[in-house]
């Protein structure tokens, strides 16, 4: 393993008095340095810090000037010593040479520059949760730009641009649309790639597994009540593990459009729920046990024809029979 090996510059003004006349590094008006070499430790850099400004106070106190030198530090002593002094000034940083032409970096090349330029992280954590088109949360826009060298993101961004193709919109501008096609992307796709991992360890995330316009078929024809949530992730599953037919001719063939009930056969299925659970009913009504009211919802939905149950209109019938709301 390697030491430290510091070098550290030393000079010292009075804030009452005149500035000096020295400029090191763009700053102006300092007094005069001097150079500390091979400092091998963080002690030895205060010590010797501290070492060389009283040196340079007591010079100055007593009417001597500051020369421009090279000096050591021994651990254990009390005052720095001169190794050699310094012919003049240099700036490190920069050196004149006559041999070179100015480099003149122009408006135009700046811009240029600037549009080959990939969006940096905190421009595109802004875009993803503060725009219209996105909408995303912040861990959501997080976890996106994290996973797969953002692959996953550019995924999302290409499901967006399918949806808005389906819609013959430019710009999504609901980001309701934005948080739930992320919401599908990370939570339904990404969970069918974690179980099928966990079977298969070589299984890895890969856009065309299921393309990024199916996927948008998909949240479509559900946002657009078409098909139920339910018979949405039972397509996304089945795309995933290899059906490579059309996502209509699929909904169609498997009979999974939605054919809307009437309010009629909701009350219907509702009540016969609540007659088989009167306990609950009551624990609901009595009790407020109002968490509940998700369980009958799921078994509206079990006991409903396939692909005609919607589950947001179950829990509204189930909220007016059991609440009066």
């Amino acid at each position: 393993m390697g030491g430290l090996r510091a070098d550290v510059n030393v000079s010292v003004r009075r804030r009452d008095a005149p500035a000096g006349d020295q400029t090191y590094y763009g700053v102006s008006g300092l007094g005069q340095r001097t150079e500390i070499k091979n400092l091998s430790s963080f002690k030895a850099v205060e010590d010797a810090v501290r070492a060389e400004m009283n040196r340079q106070i007591s010079v100055l106190e007593a009417g001597g000037v500051i020369e421009g030198e090279t000096r050591r530090w021994t651990i254990g002593q009390t005052e720095t010593k001169k190794l050699r002094g310094k012919e003049g000034e240099v700036d490190y940083r920069y050196m004149p040479d006559p041999d070179l032409s100015p480099v003149i970096i122009g408006d135009e090349l700046l811009d240029t520059l600037k549009q080959r330029m990939p969006v940096l992280p905190d421009t595109n954590l802004e875009i993803l949760t503060k725009t219209p088109r996105f909408g995303l949360t912040m861990v959501d826009a997080k976890t996106l730009m994290e996973l797969d060298n953002g692959a996953r993101l550019e995924y999302y961004k290409d499901a967006i641009d399918a949806y808005e193709g389906l819609l013959q919109i430019d710009g999504l501008g609901d980001p309701i649309i934005g948080r739930m096609l992320g919401n599908w992307v990370l939570h339904e796709l990404g969970g069918l790639f974690s179980k099928a991992a966990e079977v298969d360890p070589e299984v890895v995330w890969s856009a065309t597994r299921v393309p990024a316009k199916k996927l948008a078929e998909i949240v479509y024809l559900q946002n657009t009540r078409q098909i139920t949530s339910s018979s949405a992730k039972q397509l996304l599953a089945m795309i995933f593990e290899g059906d490579e037919r059309p996502v209509l001719r699929i909904v169609e063939e498997d009979d999974m459009r939605l054919a809307p009930m009437s309010k009629e056969e909701y009350v219907a299925l509702a009540q016969e729920v609540m007659d088989a659970y009167p306990q609950m009913v009551e624990q609901v009504r009595e009790k407020k046990q109002l968490g509940k009211i998700g369980f009958f919802v799921g078994q509206v939905v079990r006991r409903g024809e396939k692909g005609r149950v919607e589950a947001q209109k179950a829990d509204e019938v189930l909220k007016e029979l059991l609440l009066g709301k």
